[in-house]
């Protein structure tokens, strides 16, 4: 079954994908932006205050205060930053202020929102029950290559005693395997991570000199990898090329896009 799930709407189209098993429980909010949100990153040449106010938009729309909206500036690496009290609101309304050269958040501070950027790259979701971390990773292919999966779990289990067996996660929408074609300069950094499920990550095109990669369940084998049950992980089948109704795609739409939001945050109680 799909975890994740456009919520209703009863005046307007939905713009918000909830992970549905997840939202609710031990007072979390967790899932990710439609098309209809609108564009909600700062650095794709859309007016800042356009920007701010979709962000603001979804912010409302969650029951939250924007001033627990969270942010990094990604950069296509590995790096895991520690956000601690003081750096809520980070970024929220300024490039100038985002968390800096960050692929991946994790804290264990309730009232935060941790908020990341895609248009076709991986978002990975973590949390741990017992501890209440939480975690929030950006994975294109640089990135799972660099196995930030594992480094965030990694840094879960170092900063707040997380255990990777009570730990669970998902894997969020992103261009599918359908439609996400590479060639040798990337399958060669992929081959080295594959094990036995070579088959279901990498797959030969028609023409036989490129490579369909399923990036969603390359990131699952590292989470599991890392120690996650993969019954605790869930997967979507989201894909954001095929469904550019919904979702934003940078290689479907050649680069002439705006951006998605995954967002992760616990209340206090």
């Amino acid at each position: 079954m799909e975890p994740f799930v456009l919520r209703e709407e009863a005046d307007r189209p939905s713009a918000l994908f909830l992970l549905k098993c997840w939202s609710g429980t031990d007072g979390l909010t967790a899932g990710f932006t439609a098309r209809q949100a609108g564009n909600v990153a700062l650095h794709v040449g859309d007016a800042p205050q356009d920007v701010i106010s979709n962000r603001e938009a979804v912010t409302r729309q969650l029951g939250w205060d924007f001033a627990a909206f969270t942010c990094a500036e990604q950069v296509h690496g590995s790096d895991v930053y520690v956000v601690a009290a003081k750096d809520a609101g980070r970024g929220r309304t300024s490039r100038d202020t985002a968390i800096a050269n960050t692929d991946a958040m994790i804290t264990n501070e309730p009232d935060i929102l941790l908020a990341m950027f895609y248009a076709d790259c991986v978002p990975l979701y973590f949390h741990d029950p017992v501890t209440g971390a939480i975690g929030l990773a950006h994975a294109g292919w640089k990135g799972t290559v660099a196995e930030i999966a594992v480094r965030t779990i990694e840094k879960m289990r170092s900063e707040y005693g997380a255990k990777p067996e009570n730990m669970r996660a998902a894997v969020g929408p992103a261009i599918g395997e359908c439609c996400y074609e590479v060639d040798e300069s990337v399958v060669k950094h992929v081959r080295p991570l594959l094990d036995t499920a070579v088959g279901e990550i990498l797959k030969p095109n028609e023409k036989g000199d490129r490579a369909q990669l399923n990036l969603k369940h390359l990131n699952r084998q590292l989470m599991i990898k890392a120690g996650i049950m993969p019954s605790r992980i869930e997967m979507s089948s989201w894909c954001t090329s095929c469904h550019s109704e919904l979702l934003f795609s940078h290689r479907k739409e050649k680069g002439a896009t705006g951006r998605m939001m995954s967002w992760l945050g616990r209340k206090s109680r």
